[in-house]
């Protein structure tokens, strides 16, 4: 009966221990998995800042006036007369 006792107490042991060896991986994956969380967030941030700035650089660079100043400047392009401009309909 004794041996029972004892074989029984060494199984319960070695699945304890098993336990808390699993406790401790599991808790070292999520750490891990929190630190990916984490970067991947301050990915998308500076992903963020990324493309505001290229809006406001489109934006700069669509405006009306400065197409027009481009035009004149560097490409030496000036605006016809009122009577040789043609309206084309859609």
């Amino acid at each position: 009966m004794a041996a029972i006792k004892t074989i029984f107490l060494s199984i319960l042991i070695a699945m304890l221990m098993l336990s808390a060896v699993a406790v401790i991986y599991s808790k070292y994956q999520s750490r891990l998995l929190f630190i990916e969380v984490q970067n991947k967030e301050k990915q998308l941030d500076e992903y963020l800042v990324e493309w505001g700035r290229l809006q406001l650089e489109l934006t700069t660079l669509t405006e009306e006036t400065r197409v027009e100043v481009e035009a004149r400047n560097r490409l030496m392009l000036t605006l016809p007369v009122q009577n040789e401009i043609v309206y084309i309909k859609p």
